[in-house]
């Protein structure tokens, strides 16, 4: 056929004799000349490109979108391309219907088409490039369109064209389309005045694009990039190269910071305040907040759902129209062939042929099957793209309401009463729940929101549909959906309460196997190991008993979600051939199926949102009560609204004390300055004194005066000492002066020194704050430099002081990083006088005028307090003039007081100088001599022996050195691992973080057992593959029916026929989605369970040194995250991976068996999805990190504020602290939306790649049905299964991604599975072994050498010993000298390379580990007690009789103790035995150790941690109790072991003295004499 622009059909084509304008032709070319001046101005700008002179402002990005009308004009460039889009389509439906080829009829709108695209591309350019002159382009373009348009549209109104021809209605819009942007450009002419103008305005571009650090750029992005997320590509393609880290995703805009949307909500929540004068009136409600700060984005997300559920309607109406008129046309011809199928129903429309044309009404245009396939491939685009802007509205909004309410929630706990934290109103639980559980639930909240009203539209949309198709047996599958979604709800609320039952378990589990970790080493001496494990796995038992229940309703979950729309679908098409005499058709199947799996995602949801909406709605009225708690009183005393009023000042005019003048030590010159803020009234009488309180009465809160008749000074720049017993108000008196406590009546004063009258020196002191020591020390979550500093400058000289004063130099000496370990909650454990060190070096370290010391020396032993008191008190804060305020007990220190405040019973008794109390309250004064003499002597006593400081060094230095080794070794294996793969490193990682973890996976898998997994794997063909058969059975049943027309009575059995099996397979189909959801959950329990199972007998199994190289909270994270990863969270996902991957592989079978010319559009598909999840997973996966590593400095924040809300608000730090949390807030939010924002990138592309699918499918089936005679019923059955791939593509990709995260707890479970054992076999056989051996508890060492692991120096070197039964043998050396390691090697916890240790005449390496360990006995230097019964503590194993423990405790000196308690030996130890003193706890070891009643027992270091009267003690039970026993002393003092029979001094693994202790001594210049010498 000649290609010819006019067309050839007359003579008539190019005669213009009736005026050139009424040429239809003609028309059409002159609107060809818009479009060809555009591409001809454009083209050459776009590629030579103009230089980078042209942008002013230099920013960051491209992406600085400034020009008025922005979004409109995209708007208006998209609707104006599909208007192209359809001009086109009519063009070439038209010119099918000619005789010759009509190119004017389509080529002007393709050129138009081209166009369009050229000009929103320009456009973008210039304005990213603001260079707005070469708009003028642009401009001339609309109005030319325009023109030309209009030309058009005034013909065809001449020659009488209407709105019934589809191209008038194009025209039409054309032309308002082309206006409109016309008058967009007129816009940005006026507003910028860039042209016709003598001065064009400047802009400057918005703040976020100009900090550099903004990297998330949704909100300045053009419309296209934010619809389809193509910003992010940068992003997930780098993460291949390198780790995404915080660094890389930058900061938040400023928008989305929880500073501006804490603002947003505080003032929506502060306004309801204002309008709520009247008491008794409702508290401000925080949904009203919440409406008011985020209606708006609510109401665009509910909007873009909207749109994009009515557009999910489309594909089905298009698959009936296709499959309809497919059916039509293959009915009215049996002929089929290409041309004639359009000319179906040949009662043409009455050719309109203007100048020759035919013109095509819409109806005819609507049914033309290539025509739905475009659209209906035009309407997934668009209605994926409305469903992921709708999730990114709702995330985003959720995300900003999450960093608002932990905004306030955190300025709440800052102004919380104190008395609200120590009554117990609002506890630290509580508040990690509001941060942790309550903000998330309200965010999730606002995630589902939109769900909550688009969801009862669509269904009923669906439902209305299904009628007008089906009529009333609709009606009938929709009750079967709406009947069975109670039941979803019922099984949502019981998978909620397995839930928490599961968590209680687990929370015991955990505990349980703290305290096993923590007293391994005990365990481990006693034997007693196993016993412990079992009640750990007792515990798991239960736990996983409730798991089960937790699997059971996931899986029916899963179920009722898969097998509810087959059993709906079944119902209404029996019921409809039950019903309807006609047949049931394929569009109306095919449709309906359709219809129905829309139907069921909302249904299926519509249960869990209303769940959320219940728990949002509690944790609404959780967090209204908790900011409506009550607030610490803004008295203003400090902090310094007024000093004193004036009417005071006048009143005292007694005697003018000349103010300080001091000179300030040159260090504090250098401190930064916090000004006051006001001007401070100064009081003549309180001139020399700091803070004054007159006749105060102080309570907490519940209504008792805690503190009366207080008046009191504290003077400034002297040493104030608070004395008095226990409980009698010291500390209470402290914070009542900062403000904590609730006056009840009189006056405290602070006294402020104005900058005018002071020395210019004196002004850099931060006077509005106090620091503050309390008593129980409190840290942050850092270094230990930070934790002193606490947000002052750093300055070299004042820190080497404080540290001196504190003597913590030491103990930082210790820490493997210096002062710049992490101490805290997460950091490495202190003991509490290190602790306390750290909290007063940083009161000492601030730059205040006023310090507060609560009891500083209560956990300090002599030595240090006496170091403190002289070098930290006397001297450095003297030396600074310092106003000191001291609680303490340690009156021997009252000497050195200025002023002494003695209280009793929440009153003041007196104050004064000593010399006051010495005169006036000779009686008080008495008391306190004869209690400094007690504590004298105790002084003495301490220096004997090691004191508590060097027990808490050494157990800080075994814990490092311990851990150094490790460390050290695993350098040494890194550093030859780096040298055989430094070339191929980088490439190395990067193969690394995009291999999905098969090893990990596979071990899961078959951890379940392989029966499980086999069953798992066939069940899950089997069910894909019914599914698959039921709708195949449908296209032929559906199908069928053209064939048998002339005998009804064979048509009725042939239909029966196929309901018959039709009804079987759905069954069928129904049984096997039951069989494959329970064997995914079972599955997962099984491994869940063995991989438990197995660490932890790993775990127990293990030799000591494993947990001394490995810290504790490691071991406990694979029991609890990791545990938990596996327990509940790999079985869903794994179910819903394969389930989506079986649905997509199945889809794509179906279509290459309908249409297996599918095959070449599926290649491209595999290539573009294979590089999309590649790049997905590595993102998403750090991603994920992100998020939760982002989250735990967060929670940890709150918690640490919480606990140390006193210590903050004395130092006046409440603004660094909110800075802070917002900090921690926005990096986790961000970490958040870049997650979310990468999980829209990944469904954009899926959802495009699926339409994609599903415009290849439709034009393949077609084709088909045209050449091949394909039956209608197989194009429905294609249609339908090509539309579930765009559904579940995403997901396999999501899955795959979280799966591949998931994977990670099992990687790290499984690295615990390969530390080897302890070896717990020997060689003689068990029952060789006498039951009462070791009788008489003879050894003999014969060149013993020990040595902690293979790869260390040995610690002990050929030892050589011979110890008779019943013989008390001492060991002494200095530490590291091999003693403690010596007692390990009889218990065989160390390895033993050479010689041997003989008891009794038995070898003991050839004993069985358990036996050995049982028959001997061991008293630790930490004593460790586990919760549970006295009588568990004692024996574990219950072997023996009441008697037998009463005698052990009566030994012990312990008996009339227990007996006090509630239940005698069944009174409770809590955990880690803190209800009793520490040497209570020694003793109660003592009576174990009794218990057994070994012939051998072992003391390391037994009296190390005890005080003298409880040494005594135990060295009498020993002698006597043990009097033919072996005892064997490890002693860290001397004068202990000085009545053994045998003393072994060792030095650095080797013994240097053997002999009585007599003839040692005897020997002057002997290690051990000096020893003595020194312990004397």
């Amino acid at each position: 056929m000649a290609l010819s622009f006019c067309g050839n059909d007359t003579t008539e084509a190019y005669n213009v004799d009736g005026g050139v304008l009424n040429n239809g032709c003609f028309v059409d070319a002159l609107n060809l000349v818009p479009h060809v001046f555009l591409l001809f101005i454009t083209f050459p700008i776009l590629f030579i490109g103009w230089g980078s002179q042209s942008s002013k402002v230099q920013i960051h990005h491209n992406t600085w979108l400034h020009f008025p009308g922005h979004s409109l004009r995209w708007i208006l460039t998209f609707i104006l391309l599909f208007v192209l889009v359809c001009e086109i389509a009519e063009g070439m439906v038209s010119d099918r219907k000619m005789d010759t080829r009509h190119l004017h009829l389509f080529m002007p709108a393709t050129m138009g088409f081209i166009a369009a695209i050229t000009s929103i591309v320009y456009y973008h350019n210039i304005e990213t490039s603001n260079f707005p002159k070469l708009l003028l382009a642009l401009f001339i373009y609309w109005v030319l369109a325009f023109i030309t348009k209009t030309i058009k549209l005034v013909k065809y109104c001449d020659h009488g064209v209407n709105m019934t021809q589809l191209r008038f209605c194009i025209t039409l819009m054309l032309v308002f389309l082309y206006g409109s942007l016309m008058a967009i450009e007129v816009n940005v002419i006026i507003f910028r005045k860039y042209v016709f103008f003598a001065n064009p305005k400047k802009v400057k571009p918005p703040e976020d694009l100009q900090d550099l650090g903004v990297r998330f750029l949704q909100p300045f992005v053009n419309l296209l990039s934010k619809a389809t997320y193509w910003w992010m590509n940068t992003l997930i393609i780098s993460a291949h190269k390198r780790p995404i880290d915080l660094k890389t995703i930058g900061k938040l805009p400023i928008a989305t910071r929880a500073l501006t949307n804490y603002m947003r909500l505080k003032d929506a929540y502060e306004e309801q305040k204002k309008n709520a004068h009247f008491p008794g009136e409702q508290p401000p409600s925080i949904w009203h907040s919440m409406y008011r700060a985020y209606g708006r984005p609510i109401f665009l997300s509910s909007t873009f759902r909207y749109l994009a559920d009515l557009l999910g309607f489309a594909g089905p109406l298009c698959i009936f129209k296709i499959v309809d008129h497919l059916s039509k046309t293959s009915k009215s011809s049996n002929n089929v062939n290409g041309t004639n199928t359009m000319m179906y129903n040949s009662s043409q429309i009455d050719k309109v042929t203007l100048m020759g044309v035919y013109f095509v009404s819409s109806k005819e245009f609507l049914e033309n099957v290539h025509v739905l396939a475009v659209l209906l491939f035009l309407a997934l685009i668009l209605q994926r793209t409305f469903l992921q802007a709708s999730y990114y509205v709702a995330i985003e909004t959720g995300i900003n309401l999450r960093g608002a309410l932990l905004a306030m929630i955190y300025n709440k706990i800052l102004r919380l009463s104190t008395s609200n934290m120590s009554m117990g109103e609002v506890t630290l639980g509580q508040i990690n729940n509001l941060v942790a559980i309550e903000t998330n639930q309200l965010m999730w909240f606002l995630f589902l929101c939109p769900n909550l009203w688009a969801m009862p539209v669509q269904i009923i949309m669906g439902v209305i549909l299904l009628y007008y198709m089906l009529g009333i047996s609709a009606l009938i599958g929709a009750s079967v959906i709406a009947l069975l979604a109670p039941l979803q709800y019922f099984i949502a609320t019981k998978f909620t309460d397995a839930q928490k039952s599961t968590l209680d378990y687990s929370t015991e589990r955990l505990k349980n196997t703290n305290e096993i970790l923590k007293g391994i080493k005990l365990l481990k001496l006693y034997a007693w190991e196993h016993i412990f494990c079992n009640n750990v796995e007792k515990t798991r038992m239960q736990e996983l008993t409730s798991l089960k229940s937790f699997a059971l309703y996931t899986s029916l979950s899963i179920f009722m979600n898969a097998a509810i729309p087959i059993a709906a679908v079944l119902a209404t098409f029996l019921a409809y051939t039950h019903i309807n005499s006609e047949k049931l058709s394929s569009a109306v199947a095919f449709t309906s199926l359709s219809l129905f799996n829309i139907l069921v995602t909302p249904l299926f949801l519509l249960s869990t949102v209303i769940r959320f909406t219940v728990k949002a709605l509690v944790s609404q009225q959780k967090l209204k009560e908790f900011l409506m708690s009550d607030e610490i009183s803004d008295d203003g005393f400090r902090g310094g609204e007024t000093s004193l009023n004036v009417e005071t000042c006048k009143k005292h005019s007694g005697v003018h004390t000349k103010a300080f003048n001091r000179r300030q030590p040159l260090k504090d010159q250098l401190e930064g300055f916090e000004q006051p803020l006001r001007r401070y009234i100064r009081s003549r009488e309180t001139e020399d004194v700091s803070v004054k309180v007159t006749d105060g009465s102080f309570s907490w809160g519940s209504g008792m005066a805690t503190l009366s008749n207080i008046s009191i000074r504290i003077p400034t720049g002297q040493l104030t000492m608070i004395v008095g017993q226990v409980g009698c108000g010291k500390s209470s008196l402290l914070l009542a002066t900062l403000g904590e406590m609730l006056k009840v009546s009189g006056k405290v004063y602070w006294s402020k020194e104005p900058a005018n009258e002071m020395n210019q020196d004196a002004t850099l002191r931060n006077r509005n704050s106090v620091a503050y020591s309390a008593q129980k020390p409190w840290l942050l979550n850092t270094t230990v430099e930070e934790n002193i500093t606490f947000g002052s400058p750093f300055i070299k000289q004042r820190y080497k002081a404080v540290i001196d004063a504190c003597s913590l130099q030491p103990d930082i000496d210790l820490l493997p990083f210096g002062d710049q370990t992490e101490i805290g909650e997460r950091g490495i454990n202190l003991s509490g006088g290190q602790k306390q060190r750290i909290c007063v070096a940083r009161a000492l370290y601030q730059n205040t005028s006023t310090v507060f010391l609560d009891d500083p020396f209560s956990a300090l032993d002599i030595h240090l307090s006496d170091h403190l008191m002289q070098e930290g008190i006397l001297k450095f804060l003297r030396e600074d003039k310092r106003t000191v305020a001291l609680v303490t007990h340690k009156l021997q220190y009252l000497t050195h007081a200025d002023w002494i405040i003695a209280m009793k019973d929440g009153s003041i008794i007196r104050e004064g100088t000593l010399k006051d109390f010495q005169n006036h309250d000779v009686e008080l004064y008495e008391q306190w001599k004869t209690l400094m003499n007690r504590q004298d002597q105790e002084f003495e006593k301490e220096t004997e022996g090691e004191s508590q400081t060097i027990l808490e060094r050494k157990t800080l230095r075994r814990a490092m050195y311990s851990r150094e080794a490790k460390a050290q070794l695993d350098d040494e294996d890194e550093e030859e691992d780096e040298e055989d793969d430094d070339e191929d490193n980088m490439s190395t990682v990067m193969r690394l973080r995009t291999k999905m973890p098969w090893r990990a996976f596979w071990r899961y898998l078959t951890s379940g057992g392989f029966l499980l997994l086999f069953l798992l794997i066939i069940s899950k063909l089997l069910k894909h593959s019914v599914m698959v058969a039921i709708d195949y059975w449908l296209a032929k049943w559906t199908s069928s029916k053209q064939t048998s027309e002339t005998n009804t009575m064979t048509d009725t059995s042939n239909q029966n026929y196929y309901k018959m099996w039709y009804s079987i397979l759905c069954s069928v189909g129904i049984i096997l989605c039951l069989i494959t959801s329970l064997t995914v959950e079972w599955m997962g329990l099984t491994a869940a369970k063995n991989l438990h199972h197995n660490l932890l007998n790993k775990i127990i199994l293990a030799p000591v040194r494993f947990f001394d190289s490995t810290p504790l909270g490691q071991i406990l994270n694979r029991f609890s995250a990791d545990t938990n990863i596996i327990d509940q969270h790999i079985p869903p996902t794994l179910e819903s991976l394969t389930r989506s991957t079986f649905l997509c592989l199945s889809a794509l079978g179906v279509l290459l068996y309908v249409t297996p010319i599918f095959f070449t559009a599926l290649l491209p598909f595999i290539v573009a999805f294979y590089f999309i999840q590649k790049y997905f997973r590595v993102a998403s996966k750090d991603l994920q990190e992100l998020d939760d590593s982002t989250q735990l400095p967060l929670l940890c924040h709150f918690s640490e504020t919480a606990e140390g809300l006193t210590t903050i608000r004395a130092f006046r730090h409440e603004t660094r602290f909110k800075q802070r949390m917002l900090e921690l807030t926005d990096a986790n939010n961000i970490a958040y939306l870049f997650l979310s924002a990468a999980n829209r990138w990944l469904e954009v592309r899926t959802d495009y790649l699926g339409a994609y699918i599903v415009l290849t499918a439709a034009l393949a089936t077609i084709t088909y049905s045209h050449y091949y005679g394909l039956s209608s019923g197989f194009v429905g059955f294609g249609l339908t299964y090509a539309l579930t791939v765009c559904n579940y593509l995403n997901w396999v990709v999501r899955n795959l991604a979280d799966l591949e995260v998931q994977m990670g707890a099992v990687k790290k479970v499984n690295s615990f599975l390969n530390i080897e054992s302890e070896n717990y076999e020997g060689t003689i056989d068990p029952s060789q072994i006498p039951e009462d051996w070791p009788q008489q508890g003879e050894i003999k060492i014969q060149d013993l050498c020990v040595r902690y692991d293979p790869a260390l120096k040995p610690v002990l070197k050929h030892v050589k010993a011979y110890i008779t039964p019943g013989q008390k043998v001492g060991i002494c050396g200095r530490t590291g000298s091999g003693k403690s390691s010596l007692s390990l090697a009889f218990f065989r916890m160390v390895d033993i390379f050479e010689g041997k240790i003989i008891i009794d005449g038995i070898d003991i390496s050839k004993l069985p580990l358990h036996t050995l360990r049982s028959r001997l006995s061991i008293i630790l230097q930490d004593p460790v007690l586990f919760s549970g019964s006295i009588r568990f503590n004692l024996d574990p194993e219950c072997k023996c009789t009441d008697d037998r423990l009463w005698e052990a405790l009566e030994i012990a000196q312990l008996k009339n103790m227990v007996k006090s308690l509630p239940g005698g030996l069944n009174a409770m130890v809590t955990e880690g035995g803190e209800n009793f003193s520490v040497g209570q706890r020694q003793l109660f070891s003592l009576a174990r150790a009794f218990v057994r009643k070994s012939s051998i027992l072992i003391m390391d270091e037994a009296t190390a941690s005890i005080d003298m009267a409880t040494e005594s003690i135990l060295q009498k039970v020993v002698m006597t109790a043990f009097a033919n026993c072996t005892v064997v002393t490890i002693a860290h003092r001397v004068h202990t072991i000085l009545t053994a029979d045998l003393v072994i001094v060792m030095k650095r693994g080797n013994i240097l003295e053997y002999d009585k202790p007599e003839s040692l001594l005897a020997h002057e210049g002997g290690i051990f004499a000096s020893f003595v010498k020194a312990d004397m």
